[in-house]
């Protein structure tokens, strides 16, 4: 699990250094197995405004221009064709280096110096010479909102340096397997509050029956499916500090859909999962419909890494009513995968049984970020909170209907657009003996209060409410706190009885 110190406070505040949190994390459990330091990658690079453009005296491609970089006005020769004045471009000062490419022995640094015997002071920039992966055949045009004189660092969300920790998490502790859950853990230390991200729906008006049918074969390996249905979407490239986020903890980015099941997933450490909604089958009332079964014995499918696989009956598959679509809380498939001319989405946010997909996992040999997460136990109750965070719209660019995201997803960052939508949701709930009120089985939610509880008496913050939850159960590092209570929600918290 990779964390950035950034990405932790967003959620909760504390004032501590990258080496101090680093001994705190070890504290709380976490086995810090390296720290990497990142230095910022646009020193030196500004928002300048073009203020005029005229062609250069000695030579027919290039261009005299005079910018503002925020203090003050200076020439720049330019070879680009694409910008006119009134633009916004990056603009590398003199002395600044532009970030290194692959392959580098030394940065290239900018110097003041004359080009066909004109002055230039400095250098417009684009996005191939910043190391951005926008295609653009001469300068990156940056939105009409950036502020001249701003640093190109902060327009992109990736402001100063940043700290990187890679984090061993126990298998007894699957909700330090995201950003939220770690940061839970800070909190319950500081005891600052908590920053959960504030989920808004906006629905349509269709029904969510006339769009997609959800049905559970094996209740005993999936107890709970939820989908999620977006017309209208534009697939295109993330958002810079979307790709920045996802990059820094090792995660590649794919497309704006993609990156933003990602991206949940490491928040709120609920895996989800996107398909082309128009290449499900439909059933016999016209319908696409999602199946959740068990595959048939040898059955072939083809997942995401484009490699052919032998199924078992024992694995778990999601399906439409004529074939497999994904191996289920490890792998979509490469039948159903998000495409560039992919127009509607269908989000998947499930519950799977962890040792069925911890047994997958193993026997295909494929592990992922996903079946890392289920196999350890993810908390049911976040497929509610990843619907609406996965459903994220960004009106920024198209004037689609918005829905925040989790996070809620700037409407500058030109995301996920849509151009009619539509969260439609449906969900698939089957009665599971690990998840039926009155069993007495404790979940997740309890586990966070007895060990926030048992962290705080530790370092001497509410020591009742420790000594209380210790009382009726107790706490065992090595395993779940063996809670048990009454059926009134109301006291949950004090006692622990937290259930589905």
């Amino acid at each position: 699990m990779k964390v950035t110190l950034n990405w932790l406070k967003q959620y909760v505040d504390f004032n501590w250094s990258p080496e101090e949190l680093t001994e705190r994390l070890t504290m709380l459990g976490l086995e810090v197995e390296g720290v990497q330091k990142i230095s910022g990658a646009f020193d030196g690079i500004v928002v300048a405004q073009v203020i005029t453009r005229d062609k250069h005296p000695n030579a027919d491609k290039l261009s005299v221009c005079r910018v503002h970089d925020g203090t003050g006005e200076r020439q720049i020769v330019c070879g680009a064709q694409n910008f006119k004045p009134g633009d916004k471009v990056p603009l590398i000062l003199p002395g600044a280096s532009l970030p290194p490419k692959a392959g580098d022995k030394e940065p290239f640094t900018i110097k003041v110096g004359k080009i066909r015997s004109v002055e230039s002071h400095g250098m417009l920039c684009s996005p191939q010479e910043l190391g951005l992966p926008d295609q653009v055949d001469g300068l990156l045009i940056l939105r009409e909102d950036a502020i001249v004189g701003q640093p190109l660092a902060a327009y992109l969300g990736r402001a100063g340096g940043e700290v990187v920790y890679d984090l061993e998490v126990t298998p007894n502790r699957p909700d330090l397997n995201s950003v939220i859950g770690i940061a839970r853990e800070i909190a319950a230390l500081t005891g600052n509050p908590l920053r959960i991200p504030e989920l808004k729906l906006q629905y349509s008006t269709f029904k969510t029956d006339d769009l997609v049918a959800v049905h559970i074969e094996d209740a005993g390996l999936c107890p709970r499916y939820t989908a999620r249905v977006i017309k209208g979407v534009k697939i295109g490239p993330s958002p810079d500090w979307l790709r920045s986020a996802l990059e820094q903890v090792g995660i590649r980015s794919i497309s704006n859909v993609v990156d933003v099941t990602n991206y949940v997933m490491l928040e709120i450490g609920q895996p989800l999962h996107a398909f082309d909604y128009q290449l499900l089958a439909k059933a016999v009332g016209g319908k696409p419909t999602i199946v959740i079964r068990r595959a048939t014995a040898g059955e072939k499918f083809k997942t995401l890494d484009n490699q052919e696989r032998t199924l078992t009956d024992e694995m778990l598959v999601i399906a439409d009513p004529q074939k497999s679509i994904a191996l289920a809380g490890v792998m979509g498939g490469a039948n159903t995968e998000i495409n560039d001319q992919t127009v509607d989405v269908l989000i998947e946010s499930a519950y799977f049984n962890p040792t069925n997909i911890r047994r997958t996992s193993k026997q295909l040999g494929l592990r992922s970020e996903s079946s890392y997460r289920f196999e350890r136990g993810a908390d049911v109750r976040h497929l509610r909170m990843g619907k609406p965070a996965g459903g994220a719209v960004d009106s920024g660019n198209g004037g689609g209907t918005p829905c925040p995201s989790g996070r809620g997803l700037p409407a500058k960052a030109g995301g996920i657009q849509a151009d009619h939508v539509a969260f439609l949701q449906v969900e698939g709930l089957a009665r599971h003996r690990h998840f039926a009120r009155g069993t007495g089985r404790l979940s997740h939610q309890a586990w966070f209060i007895g060990r926030r509880a048992a962290t705080r008496r530790m370092h001497g913050q509410h020591p009742h409410l420790a000594r209380g939850l210790e009382t009726r159960g107790g706490f065992d590092r090595r395993s779940r706190p063996a809670l048990w209570g009454g059926q009134n929600s109301q006291h949950a918290a004090a006692r622990g009885d937290w259930r589905e």
